[in-house]
């Protein structure tokens, strides 16, 4: 027999009563003595559960301007300074298997917060943080103050050059709703091109040469927050090349079509006036594309003869010598929007790939190559290789074989939390050749 005094209140405010005595000694039902009374709110008892709000509700952000007007950074910024998102070091100097840097390294300088220096599980909730702020940023308008408007073309086409002039020298005569005029960049190529005419513009008005100014590649590596909206002009190909270009924190992007493939450009250009004069106005719906991170891995070469002609590479990923940071060293880290493609390259053989996911050893691939697509890059390469089309908000990455040499391989599609590497087998035949959204080969 046991007694208990509880207080006599719940979260809801109703009172609910429970017996002083109770018979934990016997397992029928005649056990119990007295029955249990718990009465809830009757207002949220018709209520289903996941329409309940939580009590404690973040913050908005503040209306303080940031680096970046992108509510979804400042957010997500705001969750990394927290610690979140931080390298578990703990599992760093353990030497997870998807980190192959040495753990002396790792303190002594800073490293940015890689996916794979993060566990399962902070990878697990970063996705899941980014998934709610999808949902919440795809039900609200956002207004951005926006001063500085990026522009991305294709520097060869004359006749986008010619849109590109047009549109430039229409946001140079404009001003933003709070009065300020907007300064225009453009490519450095445009500054010499004489389809676009540079001195041409800038001698309307005497105003403009200090606000048309001109981005490099460098610029748009080191200080992305420059821009507060990106304007691409020509088809899906230019949109992937400005999330190449903005490899860590890209800003929002708005994309005319005038290109030859439209999965990703959704506004008309003849009325680009109209359209941008409501968004900045009225504000903008921000549709998040998954993106990939996706890190070269490179074999360190082994002294003895001996030991580098005896390697295994399941071994040194998943097997006993996981452990060993010295077996292989990070060289470059590509974030895609498309796909990451693995094939044979100019090799007349076919390829042998080691596919591994998280911790496990999934197959060996034996054919053209793989490629591992986004839900957005579904619809490219993938697709062209007999893989599934998926919708651009699933959180999932698909894996398909290009032409694969035997019928026990099938296109997968796996959680986006999924840490998949992919390695070419020491004893392998030949080498393949990688490409992160068709660059970088």
């Amino acid at each position: 027999m046991a007694s208990n005094g509880v207080d006599p209140e719940t979260a809801n405010g109703e009172p609910y009563e429970v017996p002083e005595e109770i018979d934990f000694g016997s397992s029928d039902s005649e056990g119990m003595q007295e029955r249990l009374e718990v009465i809830f709110d009757k207002q949220d008892v018709q209520r289903r559960r996941a329409s309940l709000a939580p009590q404690d509700r973040p913050s908005r952000p503040s209306k303080k301007r940031q680096k970046t007007e992108c509510f979804l950074h400042a957010m997500l910024e705001a969750r990394m300074k927290e610690g979140q998102f931080s390298p578990n070091k703990a599992g760093v100097a353990a030497a997870h298997p998807t980190d192959k840097t040495p753990p002396e390294l790792l303190e002594d300088q800073v490293v940015h917060r890689e996916s794979r220096l993060l566990t399962k599980k902070q990878l697990s909730d970063m996705a899941a943080h980014v998934r709610n702020l999808s949902k919440k940023l795809s039900q609200v308008r956002l207004k951005l103050n926006v001063r500085n408007v990026f522009i991305l073309t294709k520097a060869h086409d004359k006749t986008l050059i010619a849109k590109t002039r047009e549109m430039a020298e229409w946001l140079l005569q404009s001003k933003n709703p709070e009065g300020h005029p907007y300064t225009v960049w453009v490519e450095e190529t445009m500054k010499h091109s004489s389809y676009f005419d540079a001195e041409g513009i800038t001698a309307k008005d005497p105003a403009y040469k200090d606000r048309l100014k001109y981005w490099t590649n460098e610029l748009c590596k080191k200080r992305p927050h420059t821009f507060d909206l990106g304007v691409c002009l020509g088809g899906d190909g230019t949109v992937l090349y400005a999330s190449w270009l903005f490899q860590r924190v890209p800003p929002p992007i708005m994309s005319f079509a005038l290109g030859s493939l439209g999965f990703l450009t959704k506004f008309d250009f003849d009325k680009h006036a109209d359209i941008l004069n409501r968004a900045v106005k009225d504000g903008v719906t921000v549709s998040l594309r998954l993106r990939f991170e996706g890190t070269i891995m490179r074999s360190q070469k082994r002294e003895d003869e001996e030991q580098q002609n005896s390697r295994d590479l399941v071994e040194e990923l998943i097997g006993d010598l996981a452990t060993d940071a010295t077996s292989h060293r990070p060289d470059g880290v590509h974030n895609i929007m498309n796909d990451i493609v693995l094939d044979r390259g100019p090799n007349a053989t076919m390829s042998g790939i080691e596919m591994f996911g998280d911790e496990e050893h999934f197959t060996t691939v034996q054919g053209d190559g793989v490629c591992v697509a986004t839900p957005t890059g579904s619809t490219a390469y993938n697709l062209a290789a007999g893989g599934s089309l998926c919708h651009p908000e699933n959180p999932v990455m698909l894996v398909t074989a290009i032409a694969p040499h035997t019928l026990s391989f099938r296109p997968i599609i796996l959680p986006d939390t999924t840490v998949l590497r992919l390695g070419v087998p020491y004893d392998a035949r030949a080498s393949c050749w990688a490409s992160f959204d068709g660059k970088e080969r």
